[in-house]
């Protein structure tokens, strides 16, 4: 049975009664007198009667009320207990818990990241099977138009990916906990390609002649060799083997630790070309005394966005090239293998690639104007043949 009650500051009546174990106190804006009192407790007999009925809404009652999240928290915890499906920050601390084992430190940091940054917050208190698709298109929908430092907005592939997380951790959830999965239907949001822009040979020289001396062996060995920024930037040279004339890549730097490479496949053997050759043996007589290929007078690894900012697009600026991610230097070194008619096998290889799909997949397009393969090779075949004949 609830209470009227008289707040000694103002004067005012307020109802004092408990609902889901909550002690409710609601204010009004009437004076302490006898017809007041008697319709708020018209009012708290109402109340009461539907709290005893079950059909008591707090929200049409008090709309406006602060204690509507606790209300709402405290019967997310009733429904919980009446149906074992947890929300989404408790599952989201068993999921995690049983598939980081085999993770990275950089990938665990990520998927952190997005889960804490962007989905605990929307939905963090929900129970499970409380989340229905329309809020999940709905939220896709306020990511696209979420806005980061740089004042642009998160990129179709970054909102692909938090939903993809999200649709892993509810799936699961929807298997264990037999509810009805809300991401059935939703497909990934089309993503425009990556834009895949190469340097000529002749840019890769001009470059190479013109950068920094103390940098000249490092974007010979970016330019002709594939490797990702971790990986040049974290080789060792105990990983460089002059005598078999290869570059073993086992690690790679992220976010300044040393970790296991991408994937499995990424653990390869590079073969060194002459000029690689010759511009590593150049660096060995820099800082061969130290751990690292690349780095500082210190013999500290690279930090990329500092060199980006140093020396990379400035020699991109000076020599009037457009400025693009150094992650280009990669897609160099395949067109131009696929250029000089290497084999397709042999490249994938060399890129830490699993098989050439990725390779025709990604560089195909590139391949008709570099060596000048459209279709005319089999003309001359035909030619020749009918001349023969």
């Amino acid at each position: 049975m609830g209470h009227i009650r008289t707040r000694k500051e103002t004067g005012k009546l307020y109802i004092d009664f408990k609902y889901q174990n909550l002690r409710c106190r609601e204010q009004t804006a009437m004076l302490d007198t006898p017809v007041n009192r008697k319709k708020l407790e018209t009012l708290l007999a109402r109340i009461d009667a539907e709290i005893l009925l079950g059909s008591f809404d707090y929200q049409a009652y008090f709309p406006e009320s602060r204690m509507l999240k606790k209300i709402k928290l405290q019967q997310n915890i009733i429904d919980r207990h009446i149906s074992g499906v947890p929300t989404f920050n408790e599952f989201f601390n068993i999921w995690y818990s049983e598939v980081e084992v085999g993770w990275r430190r950089s990938y665990k940091r990520t998927i952190l990241g997005l889960i804490n940054y962007h989905l605990i917050p929307a939905f963090g208190e929900m129970m499970l099977n409380e989340i229905f698709k329309p809020e999940l298109l709905q939220f896709r929908a306020q990511l696209t138009k979420v806005r980061k430092i740089n004042n642009d907005c998160l990129s179709i592939a970054y909102v692909n990916r938090i939903m993809k997380i999200f649709k892993m951790i509810v799936t699961e959830a929807a298997d264990r906990y037999e509810f009805n999965n809300p991401f059935r239907g939703i497909k990934p949001l089309k993503a425009v390609k990556p834009q895949i822009e190469p340097f000529s040979l002749d840019e890769v020289n001009q470059i190479i002649s013109n950068v920094r001396d103390d940098f000249k062996s490092y974007y010979t060995v970016r330019f002709f060799t594939g490797m990702r920024t971790g990986e040049i930037d974290g080789l060792k040279w105990q990983y460089v083997d002059f005598d078999k004339r290869q570059i073993c890549i086992r690690e790679t730097i992220v976010n300044g630790y040393i970790e296991y490479t991408k994937t499995d496949s990424s653990q390869r053997e590079i073969l060194m070309s002459q000029p690689v050759y010759d511009a590593l043996k150049e660096q060995y007589k820099m800082t061969g005394q130290h751990k690292y290929v690349f780095c500082t007078k210190k013999g500290e690894p690279f930090n990329y966005n500092n060199i980006t900012k140093r020396i990379w697009q400035p020699i991109l600026n000076y020599l009037g090239l457009k400025v693009r991610r150094a992650y280009q230097t990669r897609h160099t070194a395949a067109t131009l293998w696929l250029a000089s008619g290497e084999n397709p096998e042999w490249i994938a290889r060399q890129m830490g690639h699993a098989n050439t799909e990725m390779l025709f997949k990604v560089y195909s397009r590139y391949v008709p104007n570099l060596t000048r393969q459209d279709g005319s090779a089999f003309e001359r075949l035909l030619l020749k043949n009918n001349s023969d004949s």
